[in-house]
């Protein structure tokens, strides 16, 4: 029978319509929604395969939905924090479109002395535990999460490692590896000043216990030169 001869689909036989794949958008077109949406509190810049958007604190959870909701941004990957000194605490969410194909950094930045955060647990449940990882690490308390509470340290552990300005106590309580200072290999000119391990102090109690564990270590002797059995005197 031919084609031109078939009778016309009944209601229940009615062909699927064709799925038409979406372009990927552009990072210009998806600074430009931002744009629209938030105007001048925005700043973003383009990245590898998406965009990097910096937003306030005040709009962080408007800025996640309009991501999931408006971007298709449905995909949570990570959460995680960097500590930037004074200017505070940077968080940075990274959220993915499975029918756009584009990435999407969105980040915004707590100050130091009161690093707070509405919880996005609300809108992306995969970030409990991203968000419970940056309050031990970071010290950034997420306001609204259902259970924060450490999630990597063991229990009574004090202080949050992956701040900058955290001692780390096996620097002190061991020398620190690699080349020793001038003066102290066997040969050469004396120390003229003693550095510190990276992290450790100059002054005060973790100074003190560095100093200590030196001053306990015992002394090296000089390698033997190449080719040369110990002992033996070099050739004139």
């Amino acid at each position: 029978m031919s084609d031109a001869s078939r009778e016309p689909p009944g209601p229940d036989e009615a062909e699927a319509p064709t799925t038409v794949p979406t372009t990927v958008p552009t990072a210009e077109a998806l600074a430009e929604a931002w744009r629209k949406r938030f105007g001048d509190d925005v700043s973003s810049e383009e990245t590898f395969g998406g965009l990097a958007v910096g937003v306030p604190p005040e709009v962080w959870l408007d800025a996640l939905a309009f991501a999931r909701d408006e971007l298709s941004c449905g995909f949570f990957d990570w959460l995680t924090g960097v500590d930037e000194l004074e200017d505070g605490f940077a968080i940075v969410v990274h959220v993915y479109s499975l029918e756009r194909r584009h990435h999407l950094l969105v980040r915004t930045r707590v100050p130091r002395d009161e690093p707070r955060l509405p919880s996005a647990t609300g809108l992306y449940r995969g970030a409990a535990w991203h968000e419970r990882e940056t309050f031990e690490m970071f010290g950034v308390v997420f306001e609204g999460h259902p259970d924060l509470k450490p999630l990597l340290l063991p229990d009574g552990f004090e202080g949050h490692p992956l701040r900058k300005d955290f001692v780390l106590a096996a620097r002190v309580a061991k020398s620190w590896p690699g080349a020793k200072e001038p003066g102290e290999s066997g040969g050469g000119a004396p120390s003229r000043r003693r550095v510190r391990p990276p992290g450790v102090p100059e002054e005060g109690a973790w100074a003190a216990a560095a100093e200590r564990a030196r001053q306990s270590q015992p002394a090296r002797r000089r390698a033997p030169d190449a080719g040369r059995p110990e002992g033996r005197a070099p050739d004139a």
